[in-house]
C-alpha cells in the first residue's frame, strides 16, 4: 500500500493496526517520534523478535511506520505527526489501561504526568500548558485548531519562537490534539513541536530512556511553572 508522504493515513487503517494488542503496544512505544530498534519494541510488547518483525512489516506496508538501516540494524518510527495524533486520539477513546504490575504502574504514572506525543508535549503537563495559554488569552480555540492572539504573538516571540517561520511549514500550525490520558486538548502542530524543542534546548525537559515519558528537570520545574503560571 503506497501512501503519499503529505497525506495522513486513513483512520480506519490505523484503527485496524491498533486492534491487535501487540501492534497497539508497539505503536504506543513509537509515539515519542524517535527511531527504535525492533528488539526494543518486541520487549515493550512482550512478544518474540520474530512476531515483532511480522507486525512491523504490517505497519510499514500501511505507511504508518518507516525504517532506516544503519549497519546490520534497522530502526523504526511513525512516519508522520498527523498519524501519531490519530493514534493518540484513538487511545483516548479506548478506556484506561489495565495495570497488572508495580513496574507498569510506575511507568503509567510517568506517562500520565508528562510524555511526548510524537513531537509535542502531552499528559498533565501538556494539557496544563494548553489550559494556561488559553486562560491567559494567548491562544483561543477555533474548531479543532488553536489560534494565536496578539498577546500570544509577543509571548511566543519573547520565548524565542519564530511564528512566521512556523506558519510556513507544510503541516498544521497549531492543532488541538485530544490527550490520551487527560481527555482534554494539548497543543500540537508546528507550534507544539517548537514549544517542546525549545524546552528541550533549555534543558527544562529530558527524554526518558525507556519510554516516551519526559522528565521535568529541577530548573525546568521552576522555569515552566513561572512561564506558564502552572503549579508543578
Amino acid at each position: 500500500m503506497n501512501v503519499p508522504v503529505n497525506v495522513p493515513v486513513n483512520v480506519s487503517v490505523i484503527a485496524s493496526l491498533l486492534s491487535d494488542a501487540s501492534r497497539s503496544a508497539m505503536l504506543t512505544h513509537l509515539l515519542d517520534g524517535r527511531f527504535h530498534p525492533a528488539g526494543e519494541m518486541a520487549l515493550a510488547a512482550g512478544i518474540t523478535p520474530q512476531t515483532a518483525s511480522f507486525h512491523l512489516a504490517k505497519m510499514m506496508e500501511s505507511g504508518v511506520v518507516v525504517a532506516e538501516k544503519h549497519g546490520r540494524h534497522r530502526y523504526y518510527r511513525i512516519q508522520k505527526s498527523a498519524d501519531a495524533e490519530i493514534i493518540e486520539q484513538l487511545l483516548s477513546l479506548s478506556g484506561p489501561v489495565q495495570i497488572t504490575s508495580l513496574r507498569q504502574s510506575v511507568q503509567m504514572e510517568k506517562l500520565r504526568h508528562a510524555r511526548m506525543c510524537y513531537d509535542h508535549v502531552a499528559g498533565e503537563l501538556g494539557v496544563s500548558i494548553a489550559d494556561s495559554l488559553t486562560e491567559r488569552g494567548l491562544l483561543y480555540k477555533n474548531g479543532m485548531e488553536f489560534a494565536v492572539t496578539e498577546a500570544g504573538e509577543s509571548f511566543f516571540n519573547d520565548f524565542g519562537l519564530e511564528l512566521g517561520e512556523l506558519r510556513k511549514k507544510r503541516r498544521s500550525f497549531c492543532r488541538c490534539c485530544l490527550d490520551w490520558t487527560e481527555r482534554k486538548h494539548h497543543v500540537a502542530g508546528a507550534l507544539g513541536q517548537a514549544l517542546a524543542e525549545r524546552m528541550m534546548q533549555l534543558n527544562w525537559l529530558e527524554h526518558d530512556s525507556s519510554s516516551r515519558a519526559v522528565r521535568i528537570t529541577e530548573e525546568g520545574r521552576e522555569c515552566i511553572s513561572a512561564l506558564f503560571d502552572i503549579p508543578l
